[in-house]
């Protein structure tokens, strides 16, 4: 596995320039091009997937189950999807326009915004580097990456095969810690995406401020599941306890914590035991690293560790930890109150907090007292429940039935609301991100003789053509909608009711008189 070398301070304003100057070249001008940069960006992948695996195993003790299924794989599924896709993508659009405009041709192009800044976390440092990296080429666009420093093994292979695969005049690798994100944010880049903690998000979204430069922001926060007691038990606790592990918890859209009525608190956590015993038996235990990531850093398992120490909860299941491997069993905590330690803030960790509440109303007063979570997931059978909490809460994305997945469900955008962050990305949705929809028209001479009026002098003549270019409203209307839903059908159907029953009525009183 190679060293990670960090980049010298006084290199990183020239890799910037060369990236600038790179874009002004007009290589991603050619669809084919950036399309060649793609597949080779995909061979990157496959040729060294038992290497980046290597590596996602030294950086985080991640199994190789997890590696290939959670980043490598997605990785190139990302790449493949962009290839197929982007000729689409960057074609230019006619837009809806008034008939007014017809001859002006309106066009909606695809351009690029010119030179990204990637800064990605040491939780998914390859699927988090690859995709916004996939996104920023196909639409034309040149790339700095600045991989995490605490993930040393993949940051480090990064810099090793980029410059191998990909073409040096328009991707970058920039390593370093914080003195070389600093240097990194000092300058003025067209784009900058950062996926990390909300601290860190303030202060790149302030350096970018400078620049006026748009910032893409995917930060996490305390994503809550909410059960109900038409869920399928067997199916909430496999899949409940799987995204809770996986990567030692160490995920942006992680389930955070479960809120489950009191009445189906003891079912519920007896099955969630259970499946815990199927998942961990004694042959196969957590703490074989063949089975369980490891946490990232010592301060990520002295922090969680300390989470898990001051809990007033009841630990049902796990509990254990090794400083020396930086190992934290999987770990069900019951009895936890809003106060509680593991709620003051995400925990990013394989911990479970089980919070019981009276009903799926006080859960969602819950949700909406805390920040917007970057993801929410309800477990239930009842369409009611699902629609209630969907319709009454906030979130950047919502599961159902599910964890973990959305976010790689081609097709869906993935992104936080609020404190969780803002902008999508994923697929086209990156593509769309680094792409600015410039728009055009091409306006003939001839046009002239329909809009000379809006030249002076002003005369009554011109003011009066104003008023046939005035955009007409529809019928203005007698009064406010129903709020309730279906009003306007439960009201006519009220009606059409008491019409038939009074026509119905009618007929059997004519019946009756004669």
């Amino acid at each position: 596995m190679p060293e990670l070398a960090y980049t010298p301070l006084d290199e990183i304003e020239k890799i910037h320039a060369e990236l600038k100057a790179g874009f002004k070249s007009g290589k991603l001008n050619s669809i084919a091009y950036r399309k060649y940069q793609l597949l080779q960006l995909g061979y990157l992948v496959q040729e060294n997937a038992d290497r980046l695996e290597g590596a996602l195993k030294a950086d985080l003790g991640r199994p190789g189950v997890e590696a290939r299924m959670v980043e490598i794989n997605p990785s190139l599924g990302e790449i493949l999807s962009t290839y197929k896709n982007v000729e689409k993508w960057a074609k230019p659009e006619s837009p809806e326009f008034h008939m007014n405009f017809f001859a002006m041709r309106p066009k909606i192009n695809k351009v690029p915004k010119g030179t990204i800044l990637i800064i990605t976390p040491f939780n998914y440092p390859l699927w988090l580097a690859i995709g916004p990296i996939v996104g920023a080429i196909a639409a034309g666009n040149t790339v700095a990456l600045k991989p995490a420093e605490n993930a040393p093994a993949t940051s480090a292979l990064f810099a090793e095969l980029i410059p191998k695969y990909l073409d040096n005049d328009l991707i970058r690798v920039i390593n370093g810690g914080i003195a070389e994100t600093t240097k990194v944010l000092e300058l003025q880049w067209d784009h900058i995406i950062y996926t990390g903690s909300g601290r860190v998000g303030k202060i790149v979204a302030t350096a970018a401020a400078k620049h006026l430069t748009p910032v893409t922001l995917e930060l996490g926060g305390k994503s809550p599941v909410v059960v109900d007691s038409t869920c399928d038990l067997k199916t909430v606790s496999k899949r409940l306890l799987w995204g809770k592990c996986v990567n030692a918890g160490q995920t942006c859209v992680a389930p955070d914590y479960v809120l489950v009525p009191r009445s189906f608190h003891d079912t519920f956590v007896k099955a969630l035991k259970d499946t815990y015993d199927e998942f961990y038996p004694p042959h196969a235990q957590a703490s074989s690293p063949d089975n369980f990531s490891r946490m990232i850093t010592p301060q990520a398992f002295n922090r969680v560790k300390g989470l898990l120490d001051a809990t007033k909860g009841t630990i049902v299941a796990g509990g254990q930890t090794d400083a020396e491997t930086k190992f934290i069993a999987p770990t069900i905590v019951t009895n936890v109150g809003a106060d509680d330690s593991l709620m003051s803030d995400e925990i990013f960790g394989p911990v479970l907090p089980i919070v019981a509440v009276e009903d799926i109303d006080e859960a969602i007063r819950f949700i909406n007292s805390k920040d917007h979570p970057l993801a929410l997931y309800v477990f239930s059978q009842d369409q009611a429940v699902k629609d209630r909490v969907f319709k009454n809460t906030q979130s950047g994305g919502f599961s159902v039935n599910e964890v973990l997945i959305h976010p790689g469900v081609e097709g869906l955008p993935f992104g936080g609301v609020g404190s969780s962050g803002y902008g999508q990305h994923t697929g086209k949705f990156t593509f769309d991100l680094f792409t600015h929809l410039r728009g055009s028209i091409d306006s003939p001479s001839w046009l002239d003789r329909i809009l000379s009026f809006r030249y002076p002098p002003y005369t009554l003549k011109k003011y009066k053509a104003t008023h046939q270019f005035a955009p007409k409203l529809p019928g203005k209307p007698t009064g406010p909608p129903s709020l309730t839903e279906g009003g306007s059908w439960g009201k006519w159907f009220v009606v059409a009711l008491v019409a038939a029953v009074a026509a119905g009525l009618t007929k059997r009183g004519r019946g009756l008189i004669a």
